[in-house]
């Protein structure tokens, strides 16, 4: 235990918790520096070997601030957890320098096994609210993890993980989004709602898609034309127009409804008829 360390503890608050007015305020009213001192103590005992003194004074902690950090774990310098209730921080976990729990936070374990089961952060990572970062995986430095993500996989250096399970955010390319743009166009699709930093598996999928097929139209154009330096026109044929499908935005006239309806059953009344 080091009375710098708890300094330091005690500083990178103002740094990260632009509410904070002055360090009196932050001694007597803030849990995550509560608990990261009481931390300090506990870990020290810990070490000395004294382990039924340092769990005790890790349960009189949670009592007081809601958050559990086993003595056995490892914590770097100018740690903060903002608010804190719920934060839950395993026997094996490690933790880098400067790195920010937020409240509901678990560093926890997939096994009853012995031996290391808890993540590892490297330094400057940043976990928010209601995360779960789960085993014996590293996260790397300056690695963001979003919050009410589920994290169970190694998570590189300074990436953005969010939903369930943990995906990293990647944002396309300007050739990726204009090519997906003009291929959207051709097609006559908006995929509205939808866009490269939701990490929706169902958006990447499209994505995908129109990937593929802005490739397969590059190599169909390739071979149209060495078709047409044959002599063969068949490329030359218009391709049919794709239908368009008729939505309905909330809050529309119900008559555009029920017009739409009368002209599907007139159409389907001919066909019959013929």
């Amino acid at each position: 235990m080091s009375i710098k360390n708890i300094r330091e503890d005690i500083a990178c608050v103002f740094e990260r918790d632009p509410a904070a007015r002055n360090t009196f305020e932050v001694i007597t009213t803030y849990p995550g520096v509560h608990a990261i001192v009481h931390y300090r103590m506990a870990n020290w005992l810990w070490r000395k070997n004294f382990k039924w003194l340092s769990r005790f004074l890790s349960t009189f902690s949670r009592w007081m601030t809601g958050i559990e950090i086993h003595p056995g774990a490892t914590i770097g310098r100018r740690f903060f957890i903002d608010h804190g209730m719920g934060v839950v921080i395993g026997e094996t976990a490690e933790i880098g320098d400067d790195c920010t729990l937020y409240h509901g936070v678990t560093l926890g374990g997939t096994s009853w096994n012995k031996g290391k089961r808890h993540p590892t952060l490297k330094n400057g990572v940043v976990v928010g609210a209601g995360a779960k970062v789960l085993g014996p995986i590293v996260v790397g430095e300056n690695a963001r993890i979003g919050s009410n993500a589920v994290v169970t996989k190694e998570v590189p250096e300074a990436v953005t993980v969010v939903g369930i399970p943990g995906r990293i955010v990647r944002k396309a390319t300007a050739e990726q989004a204009s090519r997906r743009k003009e291929m959207a166009e051709k097609m006559g699709f908006d995929a509205y709602g939808i866009a490269d930093e939701m990490p929706d598996p169902i958006a990447r999928s499209i994505h995908n898609m129109m990937d593929h097929m802005h490739a397969v139209d590059r190599k169909i154009d390739s071979m149209c034309k060495a078709l047409s330096d044959l002599g063969d026109n068949t490329c030359n044929e218009a391709l049919p127009e794709l239908e368009q499908e008729t939505f309905v935005a909330l809050g529309e006239e119900p008559e555009a409804l029920s017009e739409g309806a009368n002209a599907e059953s007139s159409s389907g009344q001919n066909s019959a008829e013929k």
